[in-house]
This record gives C-alpha cells, sequence and structure tokens, in this order.
C-alpha cells in the first residue's frame, strides 16, 4: 500500500499528513515525531486507551481496538497511519502483524506502518542479522520481543536493559536519555551488525545522536525507524540503506534536539 502522491493542501503538512497512534501514556512519541518529521511532513496524534491493569494486556488491547482508534482521524486526510508501539507486535506474533498491516491498508486506503516491522525493514536494508538490543522492558517482554525478532530473521546476540522497575509513573516513560546512552555504551565495542534502541517510550534520538558519525555498529530505535519508513511510505519509497545512514546520522533532524 502506497500514499496518494501530491499535495495535501495542508498548510503545516504539504508533503504528507502522519496519523500517529500513541499508547495512553507514553510521552515520548509525540515529541519524537516532531524533532524527526522531515520539513513539509506534519502529524496528528490519536491515543490508544485500555482500562486493563498491566502493561501486557494493555498491548493486546491496543491491538484489539485498533479500529476504532483508527475512527478518531474521522476524514481527515491523513497520508499513512503510524503504530507507535512495538510491544504489540512482540505479543501479537510476525503473523498477525503481517495479517493486521495488510488488513489495515486494504480497509484504510493508506499505509499502515508498525514500529516493529519498521524496524525489520531497517535491518534488512542494512543487511544486519547479529543484532545487539537496548530494552527498557521487564523481562517477560523482552523475552517476547527477541523471540519476534527471531521469528524476522535476526539473531539476537547482546541485551543491555534499562528497565526502571523502580518509576512512580512508568517503568519506560520515565526514562531519562543519559540511562538510555549508558546501557547503549555497553553494546558499541560488541560484535554487532547494529543496535536496536526498543520502545517508543524510551528517549533515543540524543544517544542515537551522540554516536551518529562514531566507528562501531549504527545504532537505530523503534521511534526513529517508525518516522523513516513512514516517510518512505508516503514518498512512495522503498527501504534503502544510503537514505537510512542519513537518518542514523541525524543529517536533517539532530539540529532540532
Amino acid at each position: 500500500m502506497t500514499a496518494k502522491s501530491g499535495s495535501t493542501g495542508l498548510e503545516y503538512a504539504p508533503r504528507g499528513l502522519i496519523g500517529a497512534l500513541t499508547p495512553q501514556a507514553n510521552t515520548t512519541v509525540e515529541p519524537e515525531f516532531q524533532i524527526l518529521l522531515p520539513e513539509g511532513y506534519g502529524m496528528i496524534n490519536a491515543r490508544m486507551t485500555s482500562p486493563k491493569n498491566t502493561i501486557n494486556a494493555r498491548l493486546l488491547d491496543y491491538w484489539a481496538t485498533l479500529d476504532q482508534t483508527l475512527d478518531q482521524f474521522a476524514n481527515a486526510p491523513v497520508s499513512a497511519v503510524a503504530f507507535g508501539c512495538t510491544g504489540a507486535s512482540y505479543l501479537a506474533g510476525r503473523d498477525e502483524e503481517d495479517m493486521l498491516v495488510a488488513r489495515i491498508g486494504e480497509a484504510r486506503g493508506y499505509p499502515f506502518v508498525t514500529s516493529a516491522i519498521a524496524v525489520t525493514d531497517a535491518l534488512n536494508a542494512l543487511d544486519a542479522k547479529r543484532v545487539g538490543l537496548v530494552s527498557p522492558y521487564h523481562a517477560d517482554l523482552t523475552d517476547a520481543s527477541i523471540r519476534y525478532w527471531e521469528s524476522r530473521g535476526f539473531e539476537i546476540v547482546e541485551t543491555s536493559s534499562t528497565f526502571n522497575a523502580d518509576s512512580d509513573f512508568h517503568p519506560i516513560y520515565s526514562l531519562q536519555a543519559s540511562s538510555a546512552y549508558e546501557a547503549l555504551l555497553l553494546l558499541r565495542d560488541k560484535p554487532l551488525d547494529a543496535i536496536v534502541m526498543l520502545g517508543t517510550g524510551m528517549p533515543t534520538l540524543a544517544p542515537i545522536a551522540s554516536v551518529g558519525d562514531r566507528d562501531g555498529p549504527p545504532v537505530m530505535s523503534c521511534m526513529l525507524c517508525l518516522a523513516w519508513r513512514t516517510i518512505q511510505a508516503i514518498d512512495g519509497k522503498a527501504p534503502e540503506a544510503g537514505e537510512l545512514m542519513s537518518w542514523l546520522k541525524g543529517s536533517d533532524w539532530a539540529n532540532r534536539l
């Protein structure tokens, strides 16, 4: 599914309007999108909500109620929708995710991009097979993520945790970029093809920008890959290593941090 070509006619999004789906308490998706999006692209947001009282139950609930969430955009001329929640993909699994993406694209008439598939496309574009993970998740969800990435054909060689069990707010959304950076450094000298900073709620842009021009495996995050792949979908482009590396180095967005 590709986006409709041409100008949107929107004052603040003449090149494309992204509908971003964000978990209900996530404090990172919108700010990082605003930093990452190139000039001429804009976004509107819909919050995914759930009354469930555990993280895993909420993630699956977001998946089950996706059509109602998409209805929040009404007739806004969205060029693509970005699903800013990687954990739901881990729990649903590769096959269900692929079917959902195809169904939404067919039913709604625009590209539907999940953060997990965006990361998959980025790793494949770089021909990266041996992968290290910086995980903000509790152990069960980290294990689910490893199973998911393995189902996509990657070997998870190393993991580094930033899980914050002591947070009064949320173990992921309360994380600081400095904590993510410290966990990232633990993987920089490992024999890896790439490092993925997991979770759309963990602040990742400052750590990525800080290592963009250094030697070592390329570093990406779920949010960066989601923005990159959604823009590509709007523009009708296939994943390509050269353009991705420009994103990973912060060529366009790092000066907006």
